[in-house]
């Protein structure tokens, strides 16, 4: 065997990598206790869980959003495309290519669709030219958008502007969408389309997501790998496949088995302690 056939395989560095943070509001509020997940580049991972888990923090830590909020990470660290980056602007992250699409479809009502998708490229200083060519990409994606490009995004119905908020985040160029509960409020067609959309700007720009939802089964559906939040804290993780026929998830967030228990912690310290007394 070759020395070079003997190396070990190293495997590849994850996109983004959150290390064990700890976040807290109002200098008092503990809201995430020792979170860690990674996104490998390439790939669609979600955060599972209920509203109020974590799972909104959790992106707006990543983001770098939390000052407005007055939170804070007090522990741990987050590394994106090989660089630290807890201690960035916001802004400094879009420039590298890490953008959230925040949850609520938040456009500017008062501007036409067209007009937001521009904003979304403030960043941006490579012409006006690659700029078009990249707004007619997103109409491509996006037909729906084309047909409404000049309306204003507040009258528009909350799929079209859904729509606005993921074209206007890839105006940016990123290399990553943090995409919070993007099937919110939403009929089901609707979330059907925009998750066929991501599934295709992933394969084919190399978009990498983390995607923020309650809607557990549409996430696992596309989603590759997936973590699931309660009460600021990851319980479980696994590839989709897994996380689908684990017979835990199926009771608590696929509203398939059992009844009467009240969380998905809560089972798994049953099981533990059952263990314990046998």
């Amino acid at each position: 065997m070759s020395e070079h056939a003997s190396k070990a395989v190293e495997p590849a560095r994850p996109m983004l990598s959150v290390n064990n943070i700890e976040v807290i509001y109002d200098h008092v509020i503990l809201v995430l206790k020792g979170v860690s997940l990674d996104v490998p580049q390439g790939g669609i991972v979600a955060i599972l869980g209920a509203n109020g888990a974590g799972k909104t923090t959790t992106l707006k830590a990543i983001s770098n959003l939390l000052r407005a909020e007055r939170g804070e990470v007090t522990k741990g660290s987050i590394e994106f495309d090989g660089d630290r980056v807890d201690r960035l602007s916001p802004n400094e992250l879009v420039r590298r290519g890490c953008i959230q699409v925040m949850e609520g479809r938040h456009c500017f009502g008062h501007l036409s669709i067209e007009e937001n998708l521009l904003t979304g490229a403030f960043t941006r200083r490579d012409g006006n030219r690659a700029i078009r060519d990249d707004l007619d990409m997103i109409y491509d994606y996006f037909p729906r958008l084309k047909q409404r490009r000049s309306s204003m995004a507040g009258y528009t119905s909350g799929g079209e502007q859904q729509m606005c908020a993921i074209g206007r985040a890839m105006m940016s160029r990123p290399k990553m969408i943090l995409l919070d509960e993007p099937s919110m409020g939403l009929a089901p067609q609707v979330v059907d389309e925009i998750f066929e959309i991501v599934k295709d700007l992933n394969s084919k720009q190399g978009v990498s997501f983390l995607v923020a939802e309650q809607n557990t089964n549409m996430a696992l559906k596309y989603a590759t790998y997936g973590y699931i939040m309660e009460t600021g804290r990851i319980v479980m993780d696994g590839d989709a496949a897994s996380l689908r026929d684990n017979e835990d998830v199926k009771e608590f967030y696929l509203g398939i088995g059992g009844e009467g228990r009240k969380s998905f912690r809560e089972v798994k310290s049953y099981k533990r302690r059952k263990r314990w007394l046998a």
